[in-house]
C-alpha cells in the first residue's frame, strides 16, 4: 500500500511538472514567434537594430559561408543584404524553457513585391538573457541547390 501511495504521488508530481513546462514553452513560443515576425523588418533597416535579436556573443551559420560571430560581423552580414520579407514557421521547440530553447523552423523568403525568392530551414539556439530571449546561434540553409 505504501509503495502504491508513493508511486501515485510521484506520478501526480510528474504530471504537474509536465503541465508547468508546457505552459512555460507556450509563453516562450509566443515570444519567439513575435521576434521572428519583425526579424526581416529589422534586417531591412540597415541601422543595426537587427542586433537587438541576438546575444552579444552570437554566431550566424549561413549556407555556403564561414560562421559569422560577434556584433560587428553580424551587423556587416545584414548591412548590405537584400531587402526581403521572411516568414518563419516553427516546427518544434526543444529545451527547458528557462535558460535555453532550440527552435526548428522553416522559412519562406519573398522580395518586397511578394515574389518568392527562397525557402529553407532554420535551427536557432535561443538564450534567456537579462534582456529576454535572444538568438545565440542561428543556422539556416536553403532547400534548393546553391546557384
Amino acid at each position: 500500500m505504501k509503495k502504491l501511495l508513493i508511486l501515485s504521488l510521484f506520478l501526480m508530481l510528474t504530471s504537474w511538472g509536465n503541465a508547468q513546462t508546457k505552459d512555460l514553452m507556450k509563453t516562450v513560443r509566443k515570444t519567439i514567434e513575435a521576434s521572428n515576425a519583425i526579424y526581416a523588418d529589422l534586417a531591412n533597416k540597415n541601422d543595426g537594430s537587427i542586433l537587438t535579436r541576438y546575444t552579444d556573443d552570437a554566431c550566424l551559420f549561413p549556407p555556403n559561408a564561414a560562421p559569422v560571430c560577434g556584433r560587428d560581423n553580424i551587423l556587416g552580414f545584414f548591412k548590405n543584404g537584400p531587402k526581403v520579407h521572411v516568414k518563419f514557421t516553427i516546427q518544434n521547440l526543444y529545451g527547458d524553457g528557462k535558460t535555453s530553447v532550440t527552435e526548428e523552423s522553416y522559412y519562406e523568403m519573398t522580395d518586397l513585391e511578394g515574389k518568392k525568392l527562397d525557402d529553407g530551414k532554420v535551427i536557432v539556439i535561443w538564450k534567456n538573457t537579462t534582456d529576454g530571449w535572444k538568438m545565440h546561434r542561428d543556422m539556416f540553409s536553403s532547400n534548393h541547390p546553391a546557384k
